[in-house]
């Protein structure tokens, strides 16, 4: 047992990046040159940046030293193997096909798995896959539970499981041949990075198996799922991380993972499997459009610090530590009654837009106005899940089609931050939350050809 005063960040500072103050006059001007889209604002002019978690992470001294052992070779490089033997430690899946990122490993799974015409049922699916989706003409539904929809209630520890009923009717309803396929996102990203259940993991594999469905894991934050499992899943709390993201793998075909979440690096993507058949299609997408089967778009010395960093990944000191970070920022909220999705997930904070702005109709993009207020203030850019990033059109009519959450995410890099930065981003949003009255909606002006993308291009006005 650790004793009682080490509740301090497990690591240490060895090498820092200097950060950029600017004045308020400055952020408005930036912002208004990007079309008040926190995308477009350049990275050395924020100050904390939370816009993802994705790729920003710091890595390790014995990360660092294993990219000076990358074998940059372009077949059979040991690196590969290496990875590969990683990777089946943690998923126990016997074959691994690396890519350069997350939605490369997405474009393979959705050109895999995802079929024309048919549905593709998952608790929420994050923008990647729903991106490829409806290229390639596949129907993307989201069956979360309804708690998860619930933002306000802090009840149910597992608020990114899959709704079984509402899963089994689609089937029933529509044939099973109409259901490519089941994507188990894990966390939940679009509802606060809220963690699926063991329990349910393995009850919606059951109810596919039965169907002949086969079942894939989104697995970015495969870390921070078993970490949740662990402390509020009855059975599990004396098992090992390993021992349950192992179990949580024995319960799909294929899993995709963006390395750049819980690998703890700076690029990569993973597309693991049990069906050799799958492989063999996988492999022949992945020599098409990421380069070699063992390099996968990805250099030797990339090759090596991803290995290293998903053992560093399921640390439970370093889990700890994580997500008790994202705890510490949404408590401070909630002190000064802040709306946030609750209970805080894994990745991040989720402030609840509609409530923060309940003046602000939902169709003016109160999220998105919060994201603004927050680079505009304090110099902190943050990325809006909502109206923009997860509203929809209507086929037929071309209407809006509104998300059930509406929030601003919070996104926290691992091991970059004090919980001094948390403090900034709490006192910053508790000035703008005392003077929420005085802001007013925004108008969308531009948005790009694939609307579930349209969010990173997007331009706005303020109304």
């Amino acid at each position: 047992m650790y004793m009682r005063f080490m509740t301090a960040e497990p690591f240490r500072i060895k090498m820092v990046e200097r950060l950029k103050k600017t004045t308020k006059e400055e952020r408005q001007k930036w912002l208004k040159d990007a079309g008040y889209n926190a995308f477009k604002i350049k990275a050395e002019n924020v100050y904390i940046d939370c816009i993802t978690d994705s790729g920003t992470s710091a890595m390790s001294s014995e990360q660092w030293s294993a990219l000076m052992l990358g074998d940059e070779s372009y077949a059979g490089s040991k690196s590969f193997y290496k990875l590969e033997e990683s990777v089946q430690d943690i998923f126990g899946m016997p074959y691994v096909q690396p890519t350069h990122q997350g939605r490369a490993a997405d474009f393979i799974m959705a050109k895999l798995y995802a079929k024309e015409g048919k549905y593709a049922i998952g608790n929420m699916h994050f923008d990647t896959f729903r991106g490829n989706a409806e290229v390639l003409g596949a129907l993307a539904v989201d069956y979360v539970v309804d708690n998860g929809k619930d933002t306000a209630s802090p009840s149910h520890p597992f608020k990114g499981n899959i709704d079984l009923s509402k899963m089994e009717k689609l089937i029933e309803e529509n044939g099973s041949d109409q259901i490519s396929v089941v994507i188990i996102t894990v966390t939940c990203n679009n509802n606060g990075g809220q963690p699926v259940s063991m329990q349910n993991i393995r009850e919606v594999s059951n109810l596919a198996k039965s169907y002949n469905i086969p079942v894939v894991i989104d697995a970015a934050r495969l870390s921070e799922n078993a970490y949740f499992i662990q402390q509020r899943e009855d059975g599990y709390h004396n098992k090992s991380i390993k021992e349950i993201t192992r179990e949580m793998f024995s319960y799909c075909e294929t899993a995709t993972m963006s390395s750049k979440k819980d690998g703890l690096v700076n690029i990569g993507g993973l597309f693991v499997t049990r069906n050799e058949d799958i492989l063999k299609q996988a492999q022949q997408l992945a020599i098409v459009h990421e380069g070699f089967i063992t390099y996968g778009g990805l250099a030797g010395r990339d090759l090596e610090a991803l290995a290293v960093g998903l053992q560093e990944g399921v640390d439970e000191q370093y889990l700890e530590y994580r997500i008790n970070q994202a705890k510490y920022l949404g408590d401070r909220l909630l002190e000064q009654g802040i709306p946030i999705i609750e209970p805080t997930g894994g990745h991040g904070v989720y402030v609840d837009g509609r409530r923060f702005f309940p003046h602000i109709p939902q169709n003016e993009f109160p999220s998105q106005r919060l994201v603004v207020a927050l680079y505009e203030e304090a110099g902190v850019r943050a990325v809006e899940i909502g109206a923009c990033a997860f509203g929809s059109k209507d086929p037929i009519t071309g209407e809006d089609i509104l998300p059930d959450v509406e929030t601003m995410r919070i996104a926290l890099s691992r091991r970059v931050y004090t919980n001094s930065h948390m403090d900034v981003i709490a006192n910053a949003l508790g000035e703008i939350y005392k003077n929420r009255n005085l802001y007013k909606g925004m108008k969308l002006v531009y948005e790009g050809p694939i609307i579930s993308l349209r969010h990173f291009t997007a331009g706005f006005e303020l109304l």
